[in-house]
């Protein structure tokens, strides 16, 4: 048995749908197909929760632009008659139920409660469109199977009991083919849970692990697994293999390819993951697995960009050690506002941390530092790691780039930034 997951990218439109199908008709034996929202849908979708929660009438509007365009898609894959467009009114008219009611006070549970209708709307077009296809498959709703705790936005899974409940619901018995969705969960209550952004990798892993796969498959927009983000780097490389702890290190650091909570269940298991190329199914993508001498023999830099970082600098004020008892505070603040820490720089006199910008602002982080702390802050800045670094290397992203913080171990320099131009 193996496991496919398929990214939004890759259903963005009907001519997503149908080359997913193709890849999928050619696969052989069992196969669960998790799937993602498609598009960009989980951005629209948190447009539409955050209008809903401030009661503005733009959720209305918003709704729309989400129903036409799934609409277009299922336009292009089916007949009017079919009972695919029934399937979906349902979810829609879920969606309006949710939204006629008065949010509660908790905006993350709200979150959690309308953002996986892009994963329960693309798998439903998904597995219509398969067995339209003659690609005979059974839709399984994740919910009923993954089972989670109550930390909205970031669920953990209650793997003893998702263990039960997926080799309940996969049997393979009457299907060899299952489509379902990545990213959400429920708690015993039935309340629908989400696995943290871009959590469909995870999900697969999950799968994967509780069923014992022969690999886990993730089809994306790229050829496989790069040296540097296109997005943000020009000429990037494919690296052909690596394993579960590079792996581990990159996501770590912020490579974006791979969701950072994937590996830890695959390599415990010895179970393969297989990046590939859904533009180019043929090609050969990047192997992960148990540990090779790659990490020995190869050399090429590994290039790592996160946006949006806001460095933070305390001072103890009455010249006293930056000591453990005063980092052991510090750090139980970022706890409780749930935030995590990027990189860490201490001295005898200061402590500086560089986090993600929250989306509520670095006021109330500052308020509470404050209570013991003269804090100090810069935002606009990038956090770039390089892996394998070289002195050219650095040399060529670093030097027209004002820093603020810098690290260096035998393998691995960190450099946080100010924010410029795309890389180059």
């Amino acid at each position: 048995m193996r496991v496919f997951k398929f990214g939004g990218a890759s259903v963005k439109d009907a001519k997503g749908v149908k080359n997913l199908a193709a890849i999928v008709s050619k696969a052989e034996g069992e196969l669960i197909v998790v799937v993602s929202a498609m598009g960009k849908m989980t951005n629209a979708l948190e447009i539409l929760i955050k209008a809903h929660y401030k009661r503005e009438e733009e959720r209305w509007t918003q709704l729309e632009l989400i129903k036409n365009y799934h609409n277009q898609i299922m336009d292009e894959l089916f007949e009017t008659s079919d009972m695919i467009f029934q399937e979906i009114d349902t979810l829609y008219q879920q969606m309006e139920d949710r939204l006629e009611r008065k949010a509660s006070l908790d905006f993350d549970y709200e979150y959690d409660q309308l953002i996986g209708y892009g994963e329960l709307i693309s798998t439903r077009i998904v597995s219509a469109y398969l067995n339209k296809a003659g690609v005979k498959n059974r839709w399984m709703d994740a919910r009923f199977c993954l089972r989670t705790d109550n930390k909205w936005r970031d669920a953990s899974i209650d793997w003893e009991l998702s263990d039960e409940l997926v080799k309940e619901a996969f049997t393979f018995d009457d299907e060899s083919i299952y489509v379902t969705q990545g990213f959400i969960g429920s708690t015993v209550s039935d309340l629908t849970t989400s696995l943290g952004r871009e959590g469909s990798d995870f999900s697969a892993a999950v799968f994967g692990t509780i069923l014992k796969a022969e690999k886990v498959e993730i089809w994306k927009d790229v050829p496989g697994i790069l040296n540097a983000d296109p997005q943000y780097f020009e000429n990037p490389k494919k690296i052909d293999s690596m394993s579960y702890r590079e792996a581990v290190e990159l996501t770590f650091f912020g490579a974006k390819v791979i969701h950072p909570k994937t590996i830890k269940p695959l390599k415990n298991n010895n179970i393969p993951l297989h990046v590939r190329s859904f533009l180019k199914p043929e090609s050969s993508g990047t192997i992960i697995d148990s540990e090779q001498a790659t990490e020995t023999t190869r050399k090429i830099p590994v290039f790592i960009l996160k946006p949006k970082q806001v460095l933070i600098t305390l001072s103890q004020p009455d010249f006293s050690f930056m000591d453990e008892e005063s980092m052991s505070w510090v750090f139980g603040i970022f706890h409780d506002l749930d935030l995590k820490i990027n990189l860490m720089q201490h001295s005898a006199l200061n402590l500086s941390v560089s986090i993600d910008i929250p989306e509520q602002g670095v006021l109330e982080l500052i308020d509470r530092l404050s209570e013991q702390f003269e804090v100090r802050y810069n935002d606009g800045l990038e956090l770039i790691t390089i892996r394998y670094y070289t002195p050219e290397a650095i040399e060529k992203e670093i030097a027209h780039r004002t820093v603020y913080v810098e690290q260096k171990t035998r393998r691995i320099a960190r450099f946080l930034v100010k924010s410029t131009k795309k890389g180059s």
